[in-house]
């Protein structure tokens, strides 16, 4: 009977202290899946710890890494260039800047006159890859941090690459007398760190308010439409070159739009001609607008297939 009590109570105070340690461990902040081992604060448990990802996004390693992506930006980047050099022989051309663009029928652009022809480009996976944050971010199993991006543009300069094609095509285009102009929403406050970014890339040297325009240059945050028109008093802009359809024009931007009808404005026949020639759109599989869309909004109902029974 003494045995079988004395086995009993050890039971018990062996349950009861795992009871305690289990609630101990629940009771305990958790860590997020993006904290690395060296960043879990004394006395956390790492229940909820998820490990870097053996290998980058699909995205990343798509747009960074592959042939086919590389292939595609310096054909891409060849288009540009002889576009902006055939422009800038043409005593008609005309400005590409949507303007007083009220319905998708009836954007208006303005002859070139005497202006000066430019070309105007945005920086992140358009001029350079962010090789170093978008790194920083798939290694520790972040999302995007704003508060990471604002250092890596204040401090991120060396750690950026050049995309491929660009550095040679934007030297045929300077060779042929066009402005070089930057429009990013990178922001205002880090000017030295995009101007020393985009310096170390190889991209060249550019001044705030001449030939690099920032987010909180003009009223409306990440809205590019008030730059360009500041760009415009000075410039006729014969090409504009991003990767995403806000660097052409806000109008894509409209959170109102789904991602079919952001694809229908943007095949509208008082535009569509464009494409190509004088509007220029980068792939970008990593991040924006573009990264959106539920099974309605991607595919249509008439392409849903299972495989036949007993298969």
């Amino acid at each position: 009977m003494t045995h079988k009590f004395l086995l009993l109570s050890a039971i018990a105070l062996l349950v009861g202290a795992c009871s305690a340690d289990v609630k101990t461990k629940l009771d305990a902040p958790k860590i997020s899946a993006q904290k690395t081992d060296a960043q879990i604060p004394q006395g956390a448990t790492t229940v909820s710890y998820i490990p870097a990802p053996i290998n980058p996004p699909a995205g990343q390693q798509y747009l960074y890494g592959s042939a086919e992506a590389s292939i595609i930006l310096r054909q891409s980047w060849a288009n540009v260039a002889d576009f902006v050099v055939g422009a800038a022989r043409d005593e008609n051309a005309k400005s590409v800047i949507a303007e007083k663009w009220e319905d998708a029928a009836s954007p208006h652009f303005e002859n070139c006159g005497n202006k000066p022809k430019a070309a105007v480009f945005d920086a992140d996976e358009t001029l350079i890859w962010n090789v170093g944050s978008m790194r920083y971010f798939a290694e520790n199993a972040m999302e995007f941090d704003p508060v990471i991006w604002d250092e890596w543009e204040r401090t991120g300069a060396g750690k950026a690459v050049a995309i491929p094609g660009a550095i040679d095509a934007l030297s045929k285009i300077r060779g042929a007398g066009i402005a070089i102009i930057v429009n990013t929403n990178r922001s205002n406050k880090n000017v030295k760190g995009t101007v020393d970014t985009l310096k170390a890339a190889g991209i060249g040297e550019y001044f705030h308010g001449e030939n690099l325009f920032l987010r909180g240059d003009t009223p409306g945050g990440s809205d590019k439409d008030g730059r360009r028109e500041i760009i415009a008093q000075k410039y006729c802009v014969i090409a504009l070159v991003g990767d995403q359809l806000g660097d052409i024009n806000d109008r894509f931007n409209d959170k109102g739009l789904s991602p079919k009808m952001r694809k229908a404005l943007s095949d509208n026949p008082a535009i569509s001609t464009l494409w190509g020639k004088g509007w220029f759109i980068f792939p970008n599989p990593i991040y924006g607008p573009s990264i959106t869309g539920g099974y309605g909004d991607i595919y249509d109902d008439e392409t849903k297939w299972t495989p036949p029974k007993g298969q």
